[in-house]
């Protein structure tokens, strides 16, 4: 990877290198290297399709905090959940209670527009040009079969963050005024500044046909990615995002069928494996970020952001906790439970914003895990699951692995009523894991479902599900304080029901309006 990009950044390919003009949200590859000679050949359009997989790794918008997927992890996904509590983050009250999300104007609003299009905007260019490159056709095919993943991964992501709910999308009819719906970029029309917004189900129209057509390609090639190549798609990872985006459907039949083949080869991780930090690629990993020492974010990635031990200022100072309410759901025989720092009770730590009193508690958390320094502080329910591979945030950062196909398959099934599969997949993931030999599903009916939501929070926990999860399933979240039994500061303990913030739905970011003439005249309508 680091080659590669040296290489990327030294020609300014276009596929990664970007202008400072006023091009379409500053996303438009630079014109400083023609197309002709970007995609003369397949050598060099591997590089651009490497390009793509570095933009989810890289720092956008000139802002510490965004940090290609990462930042859609944690301040996407668990921020404004009902899971993940930061108690003396006051600062970031308006963050972590999500009030962002129906201003326009807002970074916040506006930062995973401005990511996944710019995936987007490569992959259409990648798609517009590779049929000409010279090489062989399984080549080309091979890399338009990439790039066709990589696009429809990147709209998955945008159809869950800008479109309603399934439920509440009129069975993907329904498109509202700058506030549901997205604007549907393909080959076709990458140049126009006047495309209105589509509805949800014309969205996951195109990523459904661009990952059938990546699945045929993968296989007529012969080809896959190489062995330690994570941080690119093959047919695995087509699979992999074809069941997320069949699971926020509602298309049960299909997030079944698409999760069981792309975890078909990766074992789940061993006991071991699980314990050491989420930082390096396992045999579970499906697809990933490349995070080696000589290619990192250092105080922009996830890692500084989030890991127990990272060397920024962020986490030494307001390190990231799970919920009181859900760790106390974790069973005592569960692995799992001793991920987060146990306080004997609440006279370990502040009423207010939780931090450890107790120096023995520490001292004997500090020498437990000695690369939490001195210099961190701890807390009630501290996360010890994340850490870093070297400081400050090194680290690779997992988007599929077969613990999420095997839950997408456990909810699946309950919705097409084979509830003894459900709790098979279940059973498989934390039985016969190993996670928790004592764990045996027996439920049936409604509480089975609710058992599956428990282990989707528990296993995937800090992995950026909680808040995509919770829209999903149609569900409000409740956040306790201290005086409440919970864990988050009083700032941060609020209530949210489905229908807060325009249904859970960000809305249209102002810089699109202004750049497309079709969202224009919606707008002054």
């Amino acid at each position: 990877m680091k080659t590669i990009y040296k290489v990327l950044l030294s020609v300014s390919v276009a596929a990664v290198c970007w202008s400072c003009s006023k091009d379409y949200l500053d996303t438009n590859p630079s014109s400083s290297t023609s197309a002709a000679t970007i995609f003369e050949n397949t050598e060099n359009a591997k590089l651009a399709v490497n390009g793509i997989a570095r933009i989810m790794t890289s720092q956008h918008l000139s802002t510490q905090g965004f940090c290609g997927e990462g930042t859609i992890k944690y301040m996407f996904g668990e921020f404004p959940g009902e899971n993940y509590s930061i108690p003396n983050l006051t600062g970031w009250a308006t963050v972590l209670n999500n009030e962002y999300i129906t201003r326009n104007t807002s970074s916040y609003t506006y930062y995973p527009w401005f990511y996944y299009y710019m995936m987007i905007t490569n992959a259409n260019e990648i798609l517009r040009n590779i049929d000409a490159a010279e090489g062989p056709q399984a080549e080309k095919d091979f890399l338009k079969a990439q790039t066709l993943t990589f696009r429809a991964y990147a709209y998955t992501m945008l159809v869950q963050l800008y479109c309603y709910r399934w439920a509440d999308s009129n069975n993907g009819t329904a498109v509202s005024k700058l506030n549901n719906g997205l604007v549907l970029r393909t080959v076709e029309n990458m140049d126009s500044t006047d495309v209105a917004l589509s509805s949800s189900g014309e969205v996951y129209a195109l990523i459904y046909d661009d990952l059938q057509t990546a699945v045929d390609l993968f296989t007529s090639s012969g080809m896959d990615r190489g062995a330690d190549e994570i941080w690119l798609p093959n047919i695995d990872v087509a699979n992999a995002t074809w069941a997320r985006a069949a699971l926020a459907r509602e298309d049960w039949a299909t997030a079944a069928e698409k999760a069981a083949l792309a975890m078909a080869d990766y074992p789940l991780m061993t006991n071991d494996e699980y314990l050491a930090g989420f930082h390096a690629p396992n045999q579970e990993w499906i697809f990933g970020s490349f995070g080696g020492s000589e290619e990192n974010l250092y105080y922009y990635s996830y890692f500084a952001y989030v890991a127990y031990d990272a060397g920024s200022s962020r986490v030494r100072s307001y390190p990231s906790c799970i919920s009181k309410e859900l760790y106390e759901a974790i069973p005592e025989t569960d692995l799992r439970k001793g991920m987060f720092l146990r306080p004997n009770g609440p006279e370990d730590y502040s009423q207010s914003n939780g931090k450890l009193t107790n120096d023995d508690l520490i001292a004997e958390y500090k020498a437990k895990y000695p690369t939490i320094t001195e210099a961190h502080n701890l807390y009630a329910y501290n996360q010890l699951k994340v850490s870093v591979a070297g400081t400050p945030g090194i680290g690779y950062l997992n988007h599929f692995r077969t613990a999420e196909m095997m839950l997408i398959l456990a909810e699946a099934n309950w919705h097409l009523s084979n509830y003894e599969a459900a709790r098979g997949y279940l059973n498989a993931l934390t039985r016969d894991s190993g996670r928790d030999p004592q764990y045996n599903c027996t439920a049936d009916g409604a509480e089975l479902l609710d058992e599956i939501k428990l282990y989707w929070d528990i296993e995937m926990f800090l992995e950026g599900f909680d808040w995509f999860n919770k829209k999903r399933w149609n569900e409000g979240l409740v956040r306790h304080d201290f005086s409440e039994g919970g864990n988050f500061n009083s700032l941060m303990a609020n209530d949210r029901g489905p229908e807060f913030g325009n249904r859970w739905t960000y809305v249209t970011p102002e810089r699109e309006i202004q750049y497309n003439r079709a969202l224009q005249s919606e707008s002054a309508e």
